[in-house]
């Protein structure tokens, strides 16, 4: 009677959730959901190679997305405990080759505007379309780091995502901090252009997804996200307003989304999903 009375009073474990930054952005970027989302949630925030506390790529091959998600895969591999999976952009197509490659591990996904650039090369006209634009900024991306013009590069990088004049009302050294990391800009789309998971196995995934985009979403990550919005277990959701970096723009609404979509799952029923 003793120790079942101890064991009862032991604290459940905390939902561990794991949030994937953008490109260019750090680990920062989810602080205020981690307040939001309270004490039964612990929520930890791996940043990627560019940032400087990571330092750069080490160069040693060609850089994938296999590489990225190491970290992350390592904090799935160090518990026992599922774990719900949060993205933005670049974040989110690291969220979902991780998720494909732990499937039963993940509780949930919740992903804003996921960069999976490599879901543009079905046939459609509509990707088609999407896809040489974000070809068209990868070149122009590329190009400045090759000829040394970081700073080009970076502002062109801001200026896409965030809309014109993104660039120019940062702080200063929000954009020195940007120029240092301008270099990771081409490895980024390189990643995510030269993924090759098919959407089929997306669709197997067992869990909640919640797939978030700005009403003002360029035209790629509008056209990935209501791919992915119709997957079996997904629900697509438009941030009304909102650009790309609605996570940075808009935090307290997009976080509000997240932290419904993690607090809802009791309603989720993984029975009702057969894998094709």
């Amino acid at each position: 009677m003793r120790a079942n009375a101890i064991a009862s009073a032991r604290p459940m474990p905390r939902e561990l959730v794991i949030a994937l930054h953008c490109s260019g952005s750090s680990a920062g970027q989810w602080r205020s959901l981690g307040r939001m989302l309270g004490p039964d949630y612990e929520l930890v925030a791996p940043e990627h190679y560019g940032c400087e506390k990571t330092g750069p790529w080490t160069g040693s091959h060609v850089f994938t997305l296999a590489d990225e998600a190491v970290r992350t895969l390592m904090l799935i591999d160090s518990t026992d405990r599922k774990v719900h999976l949060v993205g933005h952009s670049y974040g989110g197509g690291i969220a979902l080759h991780v998720a494909v490659r732990r499937p039963d591990r993940i509780a949930s996904l919740a992903l804003y505007e996921p960069s999976a650039f490599h879901l543009l090369k079905a046939k459609g006209a509509a990707e088609a379309a999407a896809l040489a634009e974000i070809e068209a900024i990868t070149r122009e991306t590329g190009n400045g780091i090759v000829t040394g013009d970081y700073r080009g590069a970076a502002a062109r990088f801001v200026d896409y995502w965030g809309g014109p004049g993104t660039w120019a009302a940062m702080l200063p050294t929000a954009r020195e901090t940007l120029v240092r990391w301008a270099p990771k800009a081409p490895l980024d789309f390189s990643a995510l252009l030269g993924a090759t998971t098919p959407l089929s196995d997306y669709a197997k995934l067992n869990c909640p997804i919640l797939i978030l985009r700005g009403e003002r979403a360029p035209a790629p990550t509008r056209v990935i996200a209501e791919t992915l919005g119709q997957l079996p277990t997904a629900q697509l959701a438009v941030i009304d307003g909102a650009g790309h970096m609605g996570p940075l723009t808009d935090p307290a609404r997009v976080n509000a989304a997240i932290v419904r979509h993690l607090t809802q799952m009791e309603s989720f029923d993984s029975a009702s999903i057969v894998p094709e």
